[in-house]
């Protein structure tokens, strides 16, 4: 069952958590898993479908507002509800509810390997009208616009009609919470309807944000089988298709719900969405079961883990890498939100998530959805260009914070804006890309415009001074320090940028002598400026504690009283909701990774020696509040031979959602995390790193598995790894012969060949 989430639970509580688990999507269109009837009126739902990077501008409201603070945000907005079916029952018309009557038998579950959910209902009116019904929905790979809803209703005891009434929504709002940073707040209402109608048998609603005026448009067709009435209304704000039915055979009922928005599709968005509606309705519920399962026997093919010994954690591992699938921007609007599409959690912005935590699951397993996450931060290059200049600086590109369309959407500047290494870390997975794929052509054509426009904010922001490059008043990923001077993590990562922006013109001068001209030439790029990069990499201050042999996290770090986590009972926990921040960030406590996380991405930057005593320390005072946070810890565990810690903090990470362990899955699932439990295998138990030279592994079998394999894309290569006790396996299936570092030995692998090495 582990390519199965199954739950039967009808507790409100759980319910709302399943509406996120259930959530399915295509990396455009977004839909929780909602019940399509509802529930009681007294009890709580999040309803909502989304299309990724669909937003609205909202004002930021401030008591003070000073000088280069965002005045507006952008805001991911609840689109069109064509989820809506209602079935009445019997000559007296009993509306089916899982709530009301009994309920003889229900399951729900999500089919991970088919791509669809599916809810199984046996149920028996109060009057004791009986039916059983299945609930299968789609939110297609193949087509991308199309949303699927098919009914399967078979009569076992039923006095008069069946009547099935589809509803397609336009009166959305917003979910709206209070005194959780973590969820939007406020501005509830962000659509007006602009159309509404029916042609030709298609449904048809169109909205428009309030104040961004993007459109977004939903074309609704209906198939089923013979019913004996139907008629299609409009309303002010809704239509409705209803269809009635003999109570004495079985029903067939598909709702065939098309999504376009101006984005993408421009004025005809309307127009696209009604044809492609017709279009798709004659292609059957059968032949979309079938497309969507062709598409993920692909993906899984190159994506799957298997673990052998716990069944917990594969189903979890397989939910966690599905989901991120689901999330995952293909397009220049979008990328990867902190909540993917599941739910309104962070208003739907984009973080340095995307980039540290769930571009390394996509870049060794699926480069193209890579390279299209790598496009979008190129597409808004020209907005960092412009907030670089907002914030002080005469040249660069300093990268927002959190946003959807390309400003800065992030309020709190000490833990938004000062996150300077945003700009780094996206710096990052440009050469992480280039490194994993040797694209030159990729960097003459995008990624050397990145490195050179986040090298110059460096240049600006830091300085140098005794010989030595340092860099004030920003923040690390540690949420819970603010406004320090050199924060290693920052520095040790703007150190990469910098030296990286040079290596790339020179690769590019290298392969494609006339791009590096052109490129000089756009960029206004001089030789001088090109070695002052170099320069400030080769001096960068990187903090160092001889007598205790660590990285300090910034400069004020080790002075500061540590947090008296004895005292601290666990309903104070996370901190950020229950201490200010000023409070917080007088003392030694980390949020997540922050020091630790560097020695992970950069670790040839210190010893072995130096990274494990740092992990000893910050381990010590680090309360994991954020989600990003135990999968690092377990990543540099395996790293520094910490094997059982190592497996206790993927254990944290592996099932988040599952076992909603953070209390908050009801407002979305918490994607970093997802992509970080496939990291905590790949890169920690599986020893994994991309280095400039070769791919490089160290794998380690966790004591409670008895195997576990995956597959990497490297290079145009197709690499399976596995892992068993006392013995590693490694095959080439597709490609040219590669040499690769296993255990710091090279390894050389031939197409359809294997390698076998005890460990």
């Amino acid at each position: 069952m582990t390519w199965s989430i199954a739950n039967q639970s009808l507790l409100e509580a759980d319910l709302l958590n399943q509406e996120s688990i259930y959530a399915l999507g295509n990396g455009y269109l977004g839909v929780r898993g909602n019940f399509e009837e509802g529930y009681r009126e007294d009890m709580n739902s999040i309803r909502g479908s989304y299309i990724n990077a669909y937003h609205d501008v909202i004002t930021i409201p401030y008591g003070e507002k000073l000088y280069g603070f965002p005045s507006t945000q952008q805001k991911l907005v609840n689109i069109i509800d064509a989820q809506g079916i209602e079935i009445f029952v019997g000559n007296a018309k009993e509306r089916f509810s899982l709530f009301s009557g009994e309920v003889l038998s229900f399951t729900r579950e999500l089919k991970l390997d088919q791509g669809y959910a599916e809810r199984r209902i046996h149920w028996k009116s109060p009057s004791g009208q009986e039916l059983k019904l299945i609930f299968r929905r789609i939110v297609s790979f193949a087509s991308r616009e199309l949303f699927v809803i098919d009914v399967s209703i078979v009569p076992i005891s039923v006095t008069g009609d069946i009547t099935v009434v589809s509803t397609v929504q336009g009166d959305v709002k917003n979910y709206t919470a209070v005194n959780d940073p973590r969820v939007a707040s406020g501005h509830a209402k962000l659509l007006t309807t602009t159309a509404i109608g029916s042609e030709d048998d298609i449904a048809y609603v169109q909205n428009e944000t309030l104040t961004s005026k993007l459109s977004v448009s939903c074309a609704v067709a209906h198939s089923h089988t013979d019913a004996k009435q139907r008629e299609l209304v409009a309303e002010q704000q809704q239509v409705s298709y209803t269809a009635v039915f003999a109570g004495d055979q079985p029903i067939t009922f598909t709702k065939w719900n098309v999504y376009t928005d101006t984005l993408r599709h421009g004025e005809q968005s309307l127009e696209t969405a009604k044809q492609k509606a017709r279009e798709l309705s004659g292609t059957g519920f059968t032949q979309q079961l079938e497309l969507q399962q062709q598409v993920l026997s692909k993906f899984w093919d190159k994506s799957d883990i298997v673990i052998s010994g716990d069944a917990a954690l594969q189903e979890g591992i397989r939910f966690n890498i599905f989901q991120l699938l689901q999330s995952a921007g293909r397009d220049q609007y979008s990328n990867i939100a902190a909540k993917g599409l599941s739910g309104e959690g962070y208003e739907g912005h984009y973080f340095w998530d995307t980039e540290i935590y769930m571009f390394p699951v996509f870049l060794l397993t699926q480069p193209e959805i890579a390279k299209q996450l790598l496009l979008y931060r190129y597409q808004i290059l020209p907005f960092a260009k412009e907030r670089a200049k907002e914030m002080g600086h005469a040249k660069g590109a300093l990268y927002p914070w959190r946003t959807i369309a390309g400003t800065e959407c992030s309020s709190f500047f000490p833990s938004g804006t000062a996150q300077y290494h945003i700009s780094a870390d996206i710096a990052y997975s440009y050469i992480q890309y280039y490194m994993a794929t040797e694209d030159v052509q990729f960097f003459a054509d995008y990624g050397s415009e990145v490195l050179a426009e986040t090298a110059r904010l460096w240049m600006e922001v830091g300085h140098e001074r005794d010989g030595r490059f340092y860099i004030d008043e920003v923040t690390g990923p540690d949420e819970y320090t603010c406004c320090v001077n050199n924060n290693y993590y920052t520095n040790v990562m703007a150190k990469n940028n910098l030296a990286w922006a040079a290596k790339s013109l020179q690769l590019v001068q290298q392969s494609l002598p006339e791009s590096y001209e052109q490129l000089l030439q756009k960029l206004e790029l001089t030789v001088e400026e090109i070695d002052s990069w170099s320069r400030a990499a080769q001096v960068m201050y990187l903090p160092y504690d001889e007598k205790l042999d660590i990285n300090p996290q910034d400069d004020s770090f080790m002075n500061k009283k540590v947090w008296d986590f004895a005292n601290t009972p666990k309903e104070k926990y996370p901190l950020l909701l229950h201490y200010h921040p000023l409070t917080i960030y007088r003392y030694q406590v980390c949020k997540q990774a922050d020091t630790v996380l560097a020695h992970f991405l950069l670790e040839d930057e210190q010893s072995l020696e130096t990274i494990k005593h740092s992990y000893d320390y910050y381990e010590q005072i680090t309360t994991h509040d954020s989600s990003l946070s135990s999968c690092i810890f377990s990543i540099m565990a395996s790293k520094i031979g910490y094997d059982e810690k190592a497996y206790h903090y993927f254990r944290e990470t592996a099932r988040l959602d599952l076992d909603n362990t953070h209390g908050n899955t009801k407002d979305g699932l918490h994607l970093a995390n997802m992509g970080g439990t496939w990291m905590a295998i790949v890169f920690g138990f599986g020893g994994v790193r991309i280095k400039q030279d070769s791919l490089s592994l160290a794998p380690k079998l966790p004591a409670d598995w008895k195997d576990y394999q995956f597959k990497l894309q490297y290079k145009g290569r197709s690499i399976e790894v596995k892992v068993t006790r006392g013995e590693v396996e490694l095959n080439l299936l597709s490609g040219d012969a590669l040499t690769i570092t296993l255990y710091g030995q090279s390894v050389s692998l031939n197409q359809g060949g294997s390698y076998k090495q005890k460990i």
